[in-house]
Parts: C-alpha cells; sequence; structure tokens
C-alpha cells in the first residue's frame, strides 16, 4: 500500500527530462493558481507504471502548496498509435465534465511539442491512497472485502457510461474489440522486431481468433473500456475505502467491456505485484485463498450492478486474452527499456521475463480443468451460443431501427394464434397458414362493455345454432389488433348453451371480419394515447352468420380454450414488460448523467442513487420470476405453472410501473410528454394489469393454492 505521494522517485529521469521554465510559463498562462515564480515551482517523478511520465507539480500560493499532476508522451521513437495524451485528455475531460465517473479533473491540454518535447496535459492531484500489491497485506480481512466491491462497483459505473450522450461515441469502433486487439498487437509486436521475443504468443494469438466469443460482435457488449484496469490504477479516499479515482487512460477505447473484468481479474491469477512473475502464483491459486475476496465474489459484485450475466463459457478466453495484452505490454515496455525511453526505471528492465510468464499461465490457464458449478454460472440460465446469437441479433435490431424512432414508435401489434393449438386442419390451412405467413392478422374478442369480463363465465354474446351455420349477436370491445387493415378474422367467445354447467355454456368461433352484420363501432384509446390503425374497436354483432365448421374444438369448449391460451399465451405480456422496464432504466440513468438539478447532476443525487438502485433489483427479482414461469412452462404442464404465471402476471406491470414511474420523475415534464416513450410506455404497463386480468383474480389464484399446500 502506497499514498500517491510515496511514489514519486525524487528527481526525473534525464531520458524524461525538459524545460521546466518553459513548463512554468505555459502553466502560468493556461491554468488558475499557477505560479509565474520559479521558486514557487517545485517538479518531481512518479515511479510507478510503465506508460506515460507522470509528474507532480508543486506550487506555492500564499501559505498553501498546490499540487497538479502532468502526464506527457515519452521521448525518442514511439509506435505512431502509442502514448496518445490527446486521447487521454479527450476521454478525461469527457468523463470529468458529463458523468460520476470517479476521475481526476482536468485542466489543459498542449499538443505544441516545442514547449517540453512532447504533448502534455496538466489535471488534478489526487490526494489518497493507491494498493500496488492487490493482496491488500497491509488491510483488514473485512475492509479487503469493502475495498473489492468498491473496485467493482468503480468497473460498473465507467461501463454505464452512455458515450453518444457525453461525446464519446467516435472514441472507437463499436464490434470485434477482442479481434482486432489481437491483430494490432502481432502487427504492432512484429513490427517492433525485438518485442516478439517468444514465439508461444504467435501460438496463443491464433488460439484466441478461434475462440473468440460471439458477443465481440454485439453492439451491446460495446462501451468505454479503461484497457488497463487494475487496482494499482485506482485511487482510493485517504482514509475511507471508496475510489476517488481511475487513472491511466492510455489504453482506452470503445469496445467488449468484459475484457475490462477479466484484466481487473489478473491478480488472481498471477502474481502481478512481484518483480519475477511465476506461473499460476496469483492468490487464487496459492495458499493464500482468504487474503481477499473470491474471485465468484468479485464477479458476483460486478455482475449483479452491472446487470450482466456471468461468463462462465466465455471466461476461460477473457483470462487468456488478458494475459495476452498483459504480455504484450510488458514486451513493448522491455523494448523500450532497450531503446532508453521507458518512464518506468529499472522495473521496466524485467518486463520481457515478465511477459513470457504471462504467455505460460496464459496456456496453463487453457488446458487446465475450470468446473461449471451451479454458483460459478449464477444460475441455470447460461444462454446456449444459439439463444446468444439470436439475442445479439435483436438486440442490434433494436438500436439500429427501433429505439431511434420512439418518438414514433408506440407499441406493436398483437397477434393471436390460439389456433395453433385448437384449429383443426381446414382451419389452419384457411387461416393458421396465413397468419403465420404476416399476410394476415387477427383479434380476440372476449371482452364485453356490459358486464365483468374478467369472470368469463359472465359473458352474453350469444351463439345459437342455425342448420349449419352459427348465428352471433352480442357487442365486444377491446379487441386487440381489430383495426389494423390486416384483420381479416375475429376469434369471438360467447354462449352456446346456457342450460349447460357454468364452464360449459361458452365456446369460440372463428368469424371473417368482412362477414355482414359486423359494425366497427369505434377505436378505444388508452390513457388518452391513439393506437390507429393498429388499436382495439369496439364492434357490434347483429345476427352474424358464420359457418358450423368454424367452431373451435366443439360446443362448450370455450373456457377450456381461454384457460389454455392466457397463461402462457400471454406470458409474453410480461417479457415486454421486463423490456419496457429495462428501457426506463436505460432512459432514466441517460436523464441523470446529463442534467443538472441544485448544482450537481441528478445522477449525483442520493434520492436518485437509491432509487435506481431499487428499481434494478426489483427489475432482476422480477426478470428471474418471468424465466422461471417460461421454464416451468417448457417442462411442465400448463395447469402445473398456473400459480407461477399468476405470480408473474401481478409482479411485471406493477414492478415496471414503479421502475416508469421513476424514470418519469428524473425527466420531469418530457416524462409526461409525447417528447419521450415514457408515457406510452407507463400506460401499456397500468393496463395491462387488467388486460391481462385484474390483479384481484391471479392473488385469489396464488392465495388458493397456498390455503391447498397448507391442507395437504
Amino acid at each position: 500500500m502506497v499514498s500517491r505521494t510515496s511514489d514519486i522517485v525524487g528527481g526525473v529521469d534525464p531520458a524524461q527530462s525538459f524545460d521546466k521554465e518553459a513548463l512554468l510559463r505555459y502553466g502560468s498562462a493556461n491554468v488558475v493558481g499557477f505560479p509565474t515564480n520559479p521558486s514557487q515551482f517545485t517538479l518531481s517523478q512518479f515511479g510507478h507504471g510503465q506508460s506515460n511520465p507522470t509528474f507532480l507539480i508543486e506550487v506555492l500560493s500564499g501559505t498553501l502548496t498546490k499540487k497538479y499532476v502532468l502526464r506527457k508522451k515519452a521521448h525518442g521513437n514511439l509506435l505512431a498509435s502509442a502514448h496518445a495524451v490527446e486521447r487521454e485528455y479527450e476521454v478525461l475531460h469527457e468523463l470529468s465534465t458529463h458523468t460520476v465517473v470517479p476521475v481526476p479533473k482536468i485542466f489543459c491540454l498542449c499538443t505544441d511539442s516545442s514547449v517540453i518535447g512532447t504533448p502534455f496535459y496538466i489535471m488534478e492531484y489526487l490526494e489518497g491512497r493507491i494498493f500496488i500489491d492487490p493482496k491488500l497485506p497491509d488491510v483488514c480481512f473485512e475492509r479487503r472485502r469493502v475495498i473489492y466491491r468498491d473496485v467493482a462497483q468503480a468497473l460498473v459505473v465507467l461501463h454505464s457510461v452512455y458515450v453518444d450522450i457525453v461525446g464519446l461515441g467516435n472514441y472507437g469502433k463499436r464490434t470485434d474489440y477482442c479481434k482486432r486487439q489481437v491483430g494490432q498487437t502481432i502487427s504492432l509486436s512484429t513490427g517492433e522486431g525485438k518485442s516478439m521475443r517468444n514465439p508461444k504468443m504467435l501460438e496463443l494469438a491464433d488460439w484466441l481468433r478461434k475462440h473468440i466469443p460471439l458477443e465481440d460482435s454485439s453492439r451491446e457488449t460495446t462501451g468505454l473500456v479503461h484497457g488497463d484496469f487494475q487496482i494499482d490504477n485506482v485511487v482510493f479516499h485517504s482514509i475511507e475505502d471508496r475510489v476517488i479515482g481511475i487513472l491511466d487512460w492510455e489504453l482506452s477505447t470503445l469496445g467488449n467491456q468484459m475484457c475490462d473484468v477479466a484484466y481487473s481479474c489478473l491478480g488472481y491469477i498471477v502474481n502481478i505485484a512481484s518483480e519475477s512473475i511465476e506461473e499460476n502464483n496469483g492468490f487464487e491459486l496459492t495458499s493464500y485463498p482468504d487474503v481477499v475476496p473470491s474471485l465468484s465474489n468479485y464477479l458476483r459484485d460486478y455482475c449483479s450492478a452491472a446487470g450482466r450475466p456471468w461468463p462462465v463459457d466465455q471466461w476461460k478466453f477473457y483470462i487468456a486474452f488478458s494475459l495476452f495484452r498483459g504480455a504484450s505490454i510488458y514486451a513493448r515496455v522491455h523494448c523500450r527499456w532497450i531503446m532508453g525511453n521507458a518512464s518506468g526505471g529499472e522495473r521496466a528492465r524485467c518486463a520481457g521475463e515478465k511477459a513470457d510468464s504471462f504467455i505460460r499461465t496464459a496456456w496453463s490457464f487453457i488446458h487446465r480443468k475450470y468446473p461449471k458449478s451451479r454458483n460459478a454460472s449464477g444460475g441455470k440460465f447460461v444462454p446456449s451460443e444459439k439463444v446468444q446469437k439470436l439475442r445479439n441479433k435483436l438486440t442490434k435490431f433494436m438500436e439500429d431501427h427501433i429505439y431511434p424512432k420512439e418518438n414514433e414508435f408506440y407499441k406493436l401489434a398483437q397477434s393471436t394464434i390460439v389456433l395453433l393449438r385448437y384449429g383443426n386442419e381446414v382451419q389452419m390451412k384457411e387461416w393458421l397458414v396465413p397468419l403465420l405467413e404476416g399476410k394476415i392478422r387477427s383479434g380476440f374478442a372476449m371482452t364485453e362493455p356490459h358486464v365483468a369480463s374478467s369472470d368469463a363465465t359472465n359473458i352474453e354474446c350469444s351463439i345459437k345454432r342455425h342448420g349449419d351455420s352459427y348465428i352471433i349477436n352480442g357487442t365486444k370491445w377491446w379487441i386487440s389488433g381489430a383495426m389494423d387493415p390486416r384483420c381479416k378474422i375475429l376469434i369471438v367467445m360467447g354462449k352456446t348453451d346456457l342450460a349447460a354447467p357454468k364452464h360449459k355454456q361458452q365456446s369460440i368461433i372463428l368469424v371473417d371480419i368482412n362477414s355482414p352484420g359486423i359494425t366497427v363501432k369505434r377505436p378505444l384509446t388508452v390513457f388518452g394515447f391513439d393506437d390507429a390503425p393498429h388499436g382495439h374497436t369496439e364492434i357490434i354483432f347483429e345476427n352474424v352468420c358464420v359457418p358450423a365448421k368454424n367452431i373451435l374444438l366443439g360446443e362448450g369448449r370455450g373456457f377450456e380454450i381461454a384457460q389454455g391460451r392466457l397463461g402462457p399465451g400471454r406470458l409474453h405480456h410480461c417479457m415486454r414488460l421486463i423490456g419496457a422496464a429495462d428501457r426506463g432504466m436505460q432512459m432514466m440513468v441517460q436523464r441523470a448523467l446529463q442534467r443538472k438539478a441544485f448544482g450537481k447532476l441528478i445522477a449525483q443525487h442520493g434520492s436518485f442513487l437509491s432509487d435506481v438502485a431499487r428499481c434494478r433489483i426489483d427489475l432482476e427479482k422480477t426478470r428471474l420470476l418471468v424465466l422461471e414461469v417460461a421454464d416451468q412452462l417448457d417442462r411442465l404442464e400448463n395447469k402445473k405453472a398456473r400459480g407461477t404465471i399468476a405470480m408473474a402476471k401481478v409482479a411485471a406491470p406493477n414492478m415496471a410501473l414503479k421502475v416508469l414511474d421513476t424514470a418519469m420523475q428524473v425527466h420531469g415534464g418530457a416524462g409526461l410528454s409525447v417528447d419521450t416513450v415514457l408515457a406510452h410506455l407507463w400506460a401499456t404497463a397500468r393496463t395491462l394489469r387488467i388486460a391481462d386480468g385484474p390483479d384481484e383474480v391471479h392473488l385469489g389464484t396464488i392465495a388458493k393454492m397456498e390455503l391447498q399446500r397448507a391442507r395437504l
């Protein structure tokens, strides 16, 4: 453990020296508080780190001493893409200005090499602690847990940055980060000649190319990456165990953020604090399992806070990739030491040996048996490669086509195919095939304006047999999709036999919407939102004659059909609500990182932090419940899953209403207007508390099942 000040090596490395008076003149002209008198100015160099040379500037202002940090490009022959302090300045400036990511304040950038020989920038000095040894030997175990949890949280905050909003949308390419990194590393290393010391590195690069995860090509996992996120690049408060700054942004770009997570875990695999690294001597694999919190705890802290799945199947790749990157960095540091322009002094001398050790460890880790337990996977819902590919494709479609048009987009029309399960061969050929092909769509007509239709036994619409036909009379409303020009068929529920038992009176019949006697009375709005031309309608049936062959399953089977479809058929509403709530979370965080209230960003207010945390907790709990319902529907009969279906139908809309209400509150007046999609999403969620059956009905189902269990 070292403080930031104890990392000073005293003087300035002669290989990195420059004109101090020129710096003083530039600083006094561009940084508030900088002196003009050389006697009020001292300069010393930080010894830790192997990248751009970094210096401590101390200036005397009256009786106080102010401290600044100067970071400059190294002297000598360098790779064209390396040591770009201009990029460091860009990312630090945008993050410190527009986000709550803990970074030093940035004061100025000088691109004129004539001032001190290379470009440089000046930033805030952070008075705090840096832990060079990730084992935290001078910290008690309880505090180590807190420290690592806050490191994970700092990485979550970094990865939560919406780059398009804060001006970093063009900071790098959006996809294929790992693929490009491997290719660029080999290209640069072989180009330098001496840095490619180990032929096993080329073999490792070939293995990595063949095992790049599918998600690397997805924009969903792409965001701001630090590129060198380890505990020794994080500054902690002088007393409190919380992160106050993330340093060394030289390798930052846009890319696959799971690479940052894996790179931050390298201390578990290799002893990165040692000058002489041995194969597999990280604290996860040594005799000190309780030195710091376990790797699974650290990953759980990150994944839970970030709302990400555990990288079970890809973890071996990400660790090997991180070791490969670490080896390439050390190899180039060693090359710079040979050329005499390394900023790490004598530490750079053994960098080549460290690179070799990283390569050996990577191969050892690849061949190592790494068990996949339920704890390691974080649960049983680990997506297959096929599912992940489809998920990535859907995510890209949403980002490219849906989100940009949210102000115009209200909701997709709902399609009803009970036909698939209950229709006969003739009915499916006539109606189901064109439905599946998207040529037509259907509307489900059950609810009636004059009775409480949540109890389907109340419906009054009559369906009476007359020879080879049925005659339909009644009024239906909230017929989903009936206003769509493609709607050609109505699925109508009515009563065929009033003398039959209570749940055998109802039947369901297919009705051509163009049949004589059908009158579309009016379109219906939801909270004032007009869904035309795809929305709900009120329709009057007056002596509508329908062929008898259109009855589904037979007379008296309507209640059975309705119950069979309303559970699994409408689980998709719960899934849509999860998506709507997730969109609300995204929008509220974006807003909170942009808007200021009472002198600071909304995201910096304690009330917002607690609200957004509770919203995320509620959303993830509901997501797991919906996944459990889907799993039960796959494995069990619909009837056996009705309890969890009822739970999901209560939990999902209520959760979505809470999340969306919070998002609307963060947006203020904009959240109530049609300028954002939030008001419509909220209205839809509120509607589903009735459209999917009132909460009271589902709660009754849940309670009855609990009472039945007690009797057993």
